[in-house]
């Protein structure tokens, strides 16, 4: 075995000791199309408020922008599975919660696990390290797939034949000449089942996403009102989805992870509509303090919650949606006067003339607007 072989050995064999499932190597320029893909997709403002795309493109479609001195990049996967099929939302008086919010943010575990790695290896020999995760400019998936970590699928996030859908990644950068591993391979086939299942058509073809009709982004990134023409897709999901994930078939070949700290909730465990809906601010912050649901913000997430409730049609969540009519943000009284409309017809036209008398919010008051017709919607 040579130098070379001995050191990506060792180093595989780190990562694996630090908890990392998964290791994989790839030379800086692999990712071949996937930056002139990152390209179209920042050019159809396919992104939608996610700003920070379209400032760091350079950097994101080439490593060797973000760090000219890279010459290895070292990708690290994570098991996040739950062992059991992923419920596909759907209208329910419980919420459906992404299963990557199960246990505390992935972040920082997997952060300081990439650091532990990457210490050593700058101790063994003396090249420079960068740790990232995916909060940096950096390409994951693309550079997992030519690590050998698994490829890309229709839906664009990654798929491995080892652990199906559910892999977090981490990637250290190094200055270190090592020998790539052999690029993964696209199973994917004739199968599109992750593009037939998005209840908002997010995919406007193979391997191409439009964020701003994605679940996900609507219900964590942003922060505006979310179109009519979205709501009732977007069933009971109140942060994040997992649809397009979870029917992929080789998730058969998924097991549940071996990390405790992400399956600090029963994945089953999807909180009552009318709980959620009842929370204050400070309840919100308490019960999601570590969690990644904090990330989606208070107001946005009652506006998440109010969707859900209106798409349950269910009338027991009036008085919980009646609460929110006055609520001061505009994204959380909207979604309560058409939750009201969708759950209660004939209550919100009983409230109609006196909330509307109060309302100053354009958009709202635009909510409130009905004919006779909506009385025989329920």
């Amino acid at each position: 075995m040579t130098k070379t072989q001995t050191i990506k050995q060792q180093i595989r064999t780190e990562g694996l000791a630090a908890g990392f499932d998964v290791v994989g190597f790839a030379s800086p320029g692999s990712i071949g199309a996937a930056g002139e893909r990152l390209m179209e997709f920042v050019a159809l403002e396919r992104y939608g408020d996610m700003q920070w795309m379209e400032e760091n493109v350079d950097r994101r479609a080439d490593p060797v922008v973000l760090w000219p001195q890279v010459r290895s990049v070292i990708m690290l996967g994570m098991n996040y599975g739950t062992g059991q099929d992923v419920e596909l939302g759907k209208p329910s008086g419980n919420s459906n919660i992404s299963v990557y919010a199960n246990g505390g943010d992935y972040h920082s575990l997997i952060k300081k696990r990439l650091k532990r790695v990457a210490s050593w290896l700058y101790r063994e020999t003396a090249h420079d390290v960068k740790v990232f995760v995916d909060t940096a400019p950096v390409m994951e998936k693309p550079l997992a797939q030519a690590a050998g970590l698994g490829w890309q699928g229709k839906h664009t996030n990654l798929v491995s034949r080892d652990f199906g859908s559910w892999l977090f990644l981490g990637e250290i950068y190094t200055t270190l000449e090592i020998v790539p591993d052999e690029k993964g391979k696209n199973h994917c086939g004739q199968c599109q089942s992750c593009l037939d299942i998005c209840p908002t058509k997010a995919f406007p073809a193979p391997y191409q996403l439009d964020a701003r009709r994605c679940i996900s982004y609507l219900t964590i990134e942003y922060k505006g009102h979310i179109g009519e023409e979205l709501r009732k897709g977007m069933g009971n999901h109140i942060f994040g989805c997992d649809d397009c994930l979870s029917v992929c078939p080789w998730n058969k070949f998924a097991s549940k992870a071996s990390e405790a700290r992400f399956s600090l909730r029963d994945p089953a465990d999807n909180p009552p509509l009318s709980k959620l809906l009842g929370l204050t601010e400070e309840q919100f912050l308490k019960n999601y303090a570590g969690s990644p649901i904090k990330r989606a913000g208070y107001k946005a997430f009652l506006r998440n919650c109010l969707i859900a409730a209106g798409n349950s049609k269910k009338i027991a969540l009036t008085l919980f949606i009646e609460n929110l009519l006055e609520d001061e943000a505009d994204i959380v009284r909207a979604m309560a006067v058409w939750s009201l409309k969708q759950c209660n017809p004939f209550w919100f036209g009983k409230l109609r003339e006196e909330c509307l008398a109060k309302e100053t919010d354009n958009y709202v008051r635009e909510c409130w607007q009905w004919t006779p017709n909506d009385l025989e919607k329920k």
